[in-house]
């Protein structure tokens, strides 16, 4: 296979057509049948990848279910796709682009080679530099412009350069650094840089700007001010002793008054959704050190590699990518809930949004005729019990129908015991997680209401339909390791899904002409210019904001 190739559409082939067949079959059966007809179904449909149990057994499907969405995937094509794109082919069609963020996790011994060139060699460079700084930094040896120790790191980025490592820095809290705070700034909006500043003293202050081009607006802007804020309080040739860059762009680096040698590289085949394992991560290597992000690199290679080699029926991301597929073409589901169990994964939701919606939100097949698949599943989500009091009455008794991760740990990084002395505080968080997939699973019966002496009138009310599907993804701790593991778990779970539907999952143009129209707003925004050549709704509200903000200045 070439990475030109087109591929028919999904709906051509047979394998689709006996999935509508078996559609039709299992739709009406509810769980509390398949576990009553196929008691072992528990036991038996889960695979496990790397250190991640992953059990699907409360899933919409019968055993017969996932060969046929493996005989679709393997009709179009699914493991010459995933091969091309792990040799470093250029699947990223549209800009001629490698999408190789795995090659940022494969051991130094390992052979890459793109254009002539072994990538591994270039990554393991990159990697010692950041570690070198990095160690220098939580060691004491790299100070500020007096002498002064660094105490808090801010990382000022966006989209892929601010998720990421926002992420996994929170993610792997217990593995911190303890006299290094990383606080994160991304959103131009002057009131986030703001807050980040609060209290901060710019002597022991390192600003990390992460940006491809470094001439990303928000990220500019945003560096532009936090170097004001410097100088005003050091002098103008302090500006290399707090501040560091990940770019590519070494004379605008240069030009902002970062040295060169301190700019740390990545390249245009990792895209910025999928950078956190590169010189991006150099926050996250500040806060847990390099021997803990080595590991967590180890844990992303260790499902890179079992996706590489797994068959598919037992392939747990492929897995994932196929129930994905399953229940937004089949069942039509809009939305798809991700729930960690673990307070410190509260921004994994945030993160897989950007890379399964970025990813994924395309209309446009890879030869550029429209898709006739659904594509780009809206994913969100929030950490353990808080969700269970804001939005689980959804999707428990909702009308839409919601598919669930559920993300839990067996051991926590830290415990408490129960006021009552009846456990832990982790026992009633796990037994939360269980007791909540079940009751989607199963619901509650008008029947059982009534035996429990559920008043007639209130019954309607409190029956819980069931059959609302789930998948648990559980794992012995969240290590760095472990973390690793589940982000390239999704990563290649939305390969698979863009395979499925034939788009290109690595290229984001839809992200781009706002960026340009705002651009060229700016200029009659900010009274600089005359507001002529737009629309009536967008004239009319830039006079009301020049108004307002006129009488304000």
């Amino acid at each position: 296979m070439t990475t030109t190739s087109v591929s028919p559409s999904i709906t051509a082939f047979l394998e689709w057509h006996r999935l509508q067949d078996h559609y039709s079959d299992i739709a009406p059966v509810h769980l509390r049948e398949l576990f009553a007809t196929d008691p072992e179904r528990g036991r038996d449909l889960t695979v496990t990848a790397g250190d991640l149990l992953i059990d699907y057994s409360l899933g919409r499907l019968d055993r017969g279910t996932l060969p046929l969405l493996a005989d679709l995937a393997r009709a179009v094509g699914l493991e010459d796709h995933r091969d091309c794109m792990l040799r470093g082919d250029p699947v990223n069609t549209t800009e001629n682009r490698a999408a190789l963020h795995t090659a940022l996790r494969l051991p130094r011994s390992s052979q890459l080679r793109v254009s002539g060139r072994n990538v591994v060699d270039d990554v393991h460079r990159v990697l010692d530099r950041i570690a070198d700084f990095s160690d220098q930094v939580r060691c004491g040896r790299w100070r500020g412009a007096t002498g002064e120790r660094i105490t808090t790191v801010v990382n000022i980025g966006i989209g892929g350069s601010d998720l990421g490592p926002r992420m996994v820095c929170q993610a792997l809290r217990p593995y911190s650094h303890p006299g290094i705070e990383v606080r994160f700034v991304s959103n131009v909006d002057p009131a986030d840089l703001l807050a980040a500043l609060d209290g901060l003293d710019p002597a022991t202050t390192l600003f990390v700007v992460a940006s491809k081009t470094f001439t990303t607006i928000e990220t500019l802007t945003n560096a532009t001010a936090a170097r004001s804020w410097v100088t005003a309080a050091l002098g103008e040739d302090t500006v290399a002793h707090h501040f560091v860059a990940v770019s590519t762009n070494a004379a605008k680096v240069a030009e902002f008054g970062i040295d060169p040698a301190n700019m740390f590289e990545f390249w245009d085949w990792v895209g910025g959704r999928y950078s956190v394992g590169s010189a991006v991560g150099l926050p996250v290597m500040l806060a847990i050190g390099s021997g803990a992000f080595r590991d967590f690199l180890a844990g992303m290679n260790t499902i890179d590699r079992h996706f590489e080699t797994a068959p598919l029926e037992e392939n747990g991301p492929v897995l994932l990518g196929l129930l994905g597929f399953w229940y937004s073409n089949f069942f039509e589901v809009e939305t798809r809930a991700v729930l960690p169990y673990a307070n410190d994964l509260a921004r994994l939701p945030a993160y897989l949004q950007q890379l399964a919606m970025e990813s994924n939100g395309k209309t446009v097949q890879l030869g550029g005729s429209t898709v006739d698949t659904i594509t780009g599943a809206i994913w969100w989500g929030e950490a353990g019990t808080n969700g269970q009091h804001a939005f689980y009455q959804l999707l428990h008794q909702g009308t839409r129908l919601v598919p669930v991760d559920f993300l839990g740990f067996a051991e926590p990084a830290e415990d408490l015991l129960t006021v009552d002395g009846t456990g832990s505080m982790h026992d009633v968080l796990v037994s939360n997680l269980l007791a909540q997939r079940r009751v989607l699973a199963f619901g509650r019966t008008p029947a059982e209401l009534a035996a429990d002496g559920v008043r007639h009138d209130l019954i309607p009310h409190k029956v819980m339909t069931g059959n609302r599907p789930s998948t648990t993804i559980l794992a012995p701790e969240l290590s760095p390791n472990v973390l690793g593991q589940l982000i390239a778990l999704y990563e290649h779970q939305i390969f698979t899904e863009g395979v499925l539907s034939n788009i290109n999952s690595f290229d984001q143009w839809g992200v781009e002409l706002g960026k340009t129209q705002a651009l060229e707003l700016h200029p009659a925004v900010s009274g600089r210019a005359e507001v002529e050549g737009i629309d009536s709704s967008t004239e009319s509200i830039v006079q009301w904001y020049r108004a307002i903000r006129h009488r304000s200045r």
